[in-house]
C-alpha cells in the first residue's frame, strides 16, 4: 500500500512548525527543506516545504500562503499512556496556543491536536454501558483528560 502523508499547509511558518514537533516527540528529525525560486509564487529563497517525522510517521510543512488556515476538521490525535504523557504533550503542544475541551487543544500554528491517553479509550469502550457514559460525561466536562477523575467516574 503506498504511504500516506500528511501535509500542513501554513502561510509563512512551516519551518518553525516543523522545530516544534520534532522537539516535542521523541525519535523525530527533520529532513529536505526545499526553497522558491525564481519562478515563485513565493519571494525567491523564501522556505517553501519542510519534510520530517515524528517517531516514524512523515509529514510535509507547506508554506502556501495565507489563503488557508488549519481547523478542527482535521487533527492529529496523540495516544499517550498515562498521565505524565497526558500532561507532557497538552502543556508542550498547547503552550502559545488554544486549550479546548475534551482532550483537543491547537498549537501556536493553529493545528489541532487530540491528547487521549488510552485509558479513556479502553474505559469508552467497557462492556458495561452504564460505566462507559459515566466515563463519557466525566470527560466532556473537562479540558486536559485527567485520568484519575476518569478512573473515579468509572468506578461510580
Amino acid at each position: 500500500m503506498p504511504r500516506i502523508t500528511p501535509f500542513i499547509w501554513f502561510d509563512t511558518e512551516s519551518e518553525d512548525a516543523a522545530q516544534l514537533y520534532t522537539s516535542v516527540f521523541p525519535n523525530s528529525t527533520i529532513g529536505t527543506v526545499t526553497r522558491y525560486g525564481s519562478a515563485g509564487p513565493r519571494p525567491e529563497g523564501m522556505v517553501m516545504t519542510v519534510e520530517f517525522q515524528l517517531d516514524g510517521q512523515d509529514f510535509v510543512a507547506l508554506n502556501g500562503g495565507p489563503d488557508f488556515k488549519p481547523n478542527e476538521a482535521i487533527s492529529f490525535s496523540v495516544d499517550c499512556q498515562g498521565q505524565d504523557e497526558v500532561d507532557y504533550y497538552w502543556e508542550a503542544l498547547s503552550d502559545g496556543g488554544e486549550q479546548g475541551p475534551c482532550g483537543w487543544l491547537k498549537d501556536r500554528f493553529g493545528v489541532s491536536w487530540q491528547i487521549v491517553p488510552r485509558e479513556l479509550t479502553r474505559l469508552l469502550a467497557d462492556p458495561d454501558a452504564e460505566k462507559a457514559q459515566r466515563v463519557m460525561g466525566a470527560m466532556l466536562k473537562m479540558g486536559k483528560i485527567e485520568v484519575a477523575e476518569l478512573e473515579r467516574a468509572a468506578a461510580g
